[in-house]
């Protein structure tokens, strides 16, 4: 027949608009619509190559039409893809490619064009081409499971999808590095078995960038999610490492959600996890919300897996998708198990409730701490922290003694600084958060004194009660020096608190002093033993070795007094504003109690210690006064050591002068 005579050439298929015509010199016999395309054809062409076109036209030939109209609805690929099959059908020579092999298997198995209607029929032909030639090519693999989307069913009913993804897996789970040819032929240059370059076909000598293990994530991002989700749990349970898993997972997320993008210009510090701006389709807000819900139940619940960052940017979109409640929970429940990872811009989050009460998202953030603090974290030594010690505002402790807590401690003192200047932020709220970390965790109060005095700087109406309620979260024994020098001074402060501060202020410097006293003691046994023995020596060794003993001793004790008159001169100055004030509150008790006498002032000040929380009543006075005492005791235990000295000098001038007169 004459259409047999086409062999190779295409060229007889012509079309007009909506139809295709082959022009082979006969009229066409068979008009079969595919969609919108109609294709004007002959019988036996079809006939010879596919059993369904074979029984429909001999059905529509029974009903005695010379020329037979067969409609095609449901044909994998569409008329593009029957395009190709009525070609095939014509003897045209075919282009088989990895991204129209699967739609011309699906096609030629939905019109049964098997071996029985002529050898190398089309479904031997796909079938020798996806498997010895797709299926060893990563890129090939790529672009064939990518066109699984249209024809889903099909190919899952005849495996495609699912050989397609355990190439993929089997590719990405080995080490390009071990393997540098043909592995890696995902976009490198081609190389030799041996491993080098190689250029138009010749050895270069050049060796191969290495590869990363993240070489795969751009192109797996390319696939549906629904394609993406099993290629990932396929790589699971080959065993890939959970973290080349979880970064596939982050760099999908962030292509296709747009508020995941890099925010604030702020680079990763992976690399693996930039994403190129730009990249990816647009999605609408519900595919956004389900894309995102989808991910985080397929990122493992471990710590440290991905950045806290991400999280955090996932929880935010969360909010304005209005994900479901589960999902937000388990994203604050993620951000909590790694909190001490955590920055202070990440936890600073806007909030997104209807009703506006704060600026700032705190609730969110107090959930997250109590994540934190339910997980199993490590007491450092068992009861308190091991850098609880406070000495002149330095931390004694060593560096391995700095635990995830204190530094969650931190940020959350920071993160009290920044939000505590919301005017519509409740006491209750930032008292809460305050709170909730452990004591032992602080190693100073420096930050939290810092958040509590911003917070009273911008609530001046808050009542004298709720002041000292807020401030009883302050420890003042663990404020450095500089803060208590500022909380002295400050009067958005609590009399209270201020009183405590001085007191405990006096109280770390006079423990000082006490040990500069006791160093000095010590010093001066010392010395005195170095002097006989510096005396010892000189009588058998000439004393060279005890004379420079000496000097180095005299020279240490000589700063150690420096330092300890330096000291006894704060001790005064905040004796005297110890007084000051105590006389201060007297007044204010006998303008209170007239006609009350001496009795009524110390039952005042009895009063007034006891509402300032001192429970020791008049210790601090009469510690005070004790000090006071010692002192002046002090002073006049050196006068009498002064004047013995004068007398046993004269004693020995006098005994000196009678024994020169004896002699004469």
């Amino acid at each position: 027949m004459a259409c047999m005579k086409l062999g190779s050439k295409s060229d007889a298929f012509q079309r007009q608009g909506q139809a295709w015509f082959c022009t082979t010199g006969l009229p066409s016999d068979i008009i079969v619509e595919v969609g919108e395309m109609s294709f004007h054809l002959h019988k036996f062409p079809l006939l010879s190559r596919s059993g369904v076109l074979e029984r429909r036209i001999a059905e529509a030939s029974k009903e005695g039409d010379d020329k037979c109209l067969i409609e095609i609805t449901d044909l994998p690929g569409g008329d593009k893809t029957f395009e190709l099959v009525a070609k095939f059908c014509y003897g045209v020579k075919l282009e088989l490619t990895a991204s129209n092999v699967v739609y011309l298997r699906c096609a030629a198995e939905h019109l049964e064009m098997t071996e029985e209607y002529g050898e190398g029929n089309l479904i031997s032909l796909t079938e020798t081409f996806f498997n010895q030639v797709v299926l060893k090519s990563w890129k090939d693999s790529v672009k064939a499971l990518q066109s699984c989307d249209e024809v889903l069913a099909y190919a899952d009913q005849l495996n495609i999808s699912k050989k397609c993804i355990e190439s993929l897996a089997m590719r990405a789970s080995t080490d390009p590095n071990l393997f540098g040819w043909p592995v890696v032929e995902h976009g490198g240059p081609m190389q030799s078995p041996g491993g080098s370059v190689l250029w138009n076909g010749i050895s270069t000598g050049a060796r191969p960038k290495h590869t990363s293990s993240d070489w795969w994530y751009e192109d797996a991002s390319m696939l549906s999610f629904p394609l993406f989700k099993r290629l990932i749990t396929t790589m699971d349970a080959r065993g890939i490492r959970e973290d080349i898993i979880a970064g596939s997972l982050t760099y999908y997320t962030r292509k296709y959600l747009p508020g995941l993008k890099r925010r604030r210009g702020g680079a990763e510090t992976s690399g693996r996890f930039n994403t190129p701006l730009g990249s990816g389709n647009v999605l609408s807000e519900e595919e956004q919300k389900n894309l995102l819900e989808e991910i985080q139940e397929l990122l493992r619940m471990q710590k440290g897996l991905v950045p806290t960052k991400f999280f955090v940017d996932m929880l935010r979109i969360a909010k304005i998708l209005k994900a479901s409640p589960a999902c937000i929970a388990n994203l604050e429940k993620r951000i909590g198990m790694q909190l001490d990872q955590a920055a202070l811009e990440d936890l600073v989050m806007p909030s997104f409730s209807h009703t506006m009460e704060t600026l700032y998202d705190v609730d969110s953030v107090q959930r997250i701490l109590d994540h934190f603090l339910g997980t199993d974290q490590i007491m450092p030594g068992g009861v308190g922290s091991p850098c609880s010690s406070v000495d002149d505002g330095n931390l004694i402790g060593s560096p391995q003694s700095i635990t995830p807590m204190t530094a969650v401690a931190k940020l959350i003192d920071g993160y009290l600084a920044e939000v505590a200047p919301d005017v519509n932020l409740k006491l209750p709220k930032f008292q809460a958060l305050a709170a909730s970390v452990p004591e032992y965790a602080r190693l100073l109060d420096d930050g939290l004194y810092r958040a509590i005095d911003i917070y009273l700087k911008h609530h001046p109406w808050l009542a004298e009660t709720e002041r000292e309620n807020l401030c009883r979260l302050l420890d003042c024994q663990k404020l450095s020096l500089e803060a208590c020098t500022h909380a002295a001074q400050n009067e958005r402060l609590p009399l209270r608190i201020i009183v405590q501060v001085l007191f405990f202020e006096q109280l770390q410097l006079r423990t000082s002093v006490a040990g500069c006293f006791l160093v000095s003691d010590n010093l001066d046994g010392g010395s005195r033993q170095l002097r006989s023995g510096g005396f010892a020596g000189g009588s058998t060794e000439g004393g060279g070795g005890g004379g420079g003993g000496w000097a180095t001793a005299v020279r240490e004790n000589q700063v150690l007094k420096v330092g300890m008159d330096s000291m006894r001169m704060r001790v005064c100055e905040l004796e005297k504003e110890c007084s000051n004030m105590r006389q201060e509150i007297e007044k204010l008790g006998k303008t209170t109690t007239k006609g009350s006498g001496l009795g009524g002032g110390s039952k005042t000040w009895d009063n007034v210690s006891k509402r300032l929380g001192f429970g020791f009543k008049l210790k601090s006075h009469q510690m005070c006064s004790a000090q006071e005492g010692s002192v002046s005791k002090s002073n006049s235990e050196n006068v009498k050591i002064e004047k013995l000295k004068d007398v046993k000098e004269r004693r020995g001038k006098h005994k000196k002068a009678s024994s020169i007169s004896s002699e004469r």
